[in-house]
């Protein structure tokens, strides 16, 4: 392909994606869709962690829960929040209830990492190593996120394979060329003034 080399930059920085290895907790950014938590679920029943955090109240452009996206009737029923969602999916998929610990408060997804961040620590748990499941083109800007919010741990980004919009379509399709170039531009936009506060916490000597 004549642009391969141009589209490859693209890729490589927006679709992260790591292989699976031991971990204290498997986090999930909030959301509608079922397949993150199908995906923990499948890591939890396979002995990668111990605990499955899903985050989510709602978006806050919606102010309420959006309702669930795919696989409506499997996951049948109304929510209130994306937790509510998320735990029903994971628990539907064989993850114990006590497993499953919950935060409730986040509208996006700098909060999911940032409300997340104080259920751990409530509960006191060491976070070394943690998965990430979420969507394939949200996997930079999440893991950007939870790597500020935890950054003494290693983090482990393995998205949903079940999704339209992957790392060998992407530019395609206008839809997939939207919402992968809108991640970068939130990335852009959303970090201006954490990196603000990052330059005022840590000055450069000089």
């Amino acid at each position: 392909m004549k642009h391969a080399a141009f589209l490859k930059q693209i890729t490589d920085f927006v679709f992260v994606e790591n292989e699976p290895e031991k971990a204290d907790i498997i986090f999930i950014p909030g959301s509608g869709f079922p397949q993150l938590a199908e995906e923990a679920a499948q890591l939890y029943k396979k002995g990668f962690a111990p605990y499955i955090l899903p985050s989510g109240r709602y978006s806050i452009t919606q102010g309420h829960f959006g309702g669930v996206q795919e696989k409506e009737a499997l996951y049948p029923g109304k929510y209130h929040t994306e937790w509510e969602f998320l735990s029903r999916v994971l628990i539907e998929n064989g993850v114990p209830k006590e497993a499953v610990l919950k935060e409730e408060k986040a509208t996006y997804t700098y909060e999911n990492a940032i409300y997340s961040r104080k259920v751990t620590d409530k509960a006191r748990l060491e976070i070394r190593q943690a998965i990430l499941c979420c969507k394939p083109y949200h996997a930079r800007r999440s893991l950007l996120y939870y790597q500020l919010l935890y950054p003494d741990t290693r983090f482990l980004v393995c998205p949903v394979k079940e999704s339209s919009i992957r790392k060998d379509n992407w530019y395609q399709t206008e839809q997939g060329t939207k919402v992968v170039l809108g991640e970068m531009e939130r990335i852009g936009i959303q970090f201006h003034e954490i990196i603000g506060e990052i330059r005022k916490e840590e000055p450069i000597d000089k």
